[in-house]
């Protein structure tokens, strides 16, 4: 797990975000209140979708009626906004108790390569599956498993 984590706060604007998801190609950040509680999830997905034709546009006008260019355009205002108007308000994470495999799966589950990790309602840290990956090489190579 990496303990060094950078998260971002409901009022944060998404230029800074984009920034930081273009810059250090973070695909995901944790957003975390005052006291650093994990609030919610702010992704690349959440931060493009503004952009794509609803279903309703698409339903009645169809595909060949969307100007793309002009849909790609607007990425200006989605700019402006903060990060509060576009995060997942219910993230999901791990506990820092949680065992090593139980968290991957819940990573495995989601289709996550990284997860927020807490510790009572605080966010600690992100587990990668790499992460997961060295842990358990180490474990067995350095024969430090527990056998029951």
């Amino acid at each position: 797990m990496s303990r060094s984590v950078r998260a971002v706060t409901p009022g944060t604007k998404i230029m800074e975000v984009a920034s930081l998801m273009c810059l250090y190609r973070f695909h995901g950040l944790p957003v975390v209140d005052d006291a650093g509680r994990l609030i919610g999830v702010i992704s690349e997905k959440d931060v493009l979708h503004s952009l794509f034709p609803t279903m309703d546009h698409l339903v009645s006008e169809g595909m060949h009626s969307v100007d793309l260019d002009r849909q790609m355009g607007r990425y200006g205002e989605v700019l402006e906004l903060h990060v509060e108007d576009l995060m997942a308000h219910e993230p999901i994470s791990v506990d820092v108790d949680m065992h090593l495999l139980r968290a991957a799966t819940v990573m495995v589950r989601h289709n996550f390569r990284r997860i927020p990790v807490v510790e009572n309602g605080l966010l600690v840290g992100m587990l990668s599956l790499g992460d997961v990956h060295k842990a358990i090489f180490h474990a067995n190579i350095s024969g430090s498993l527990k056998s029951r």
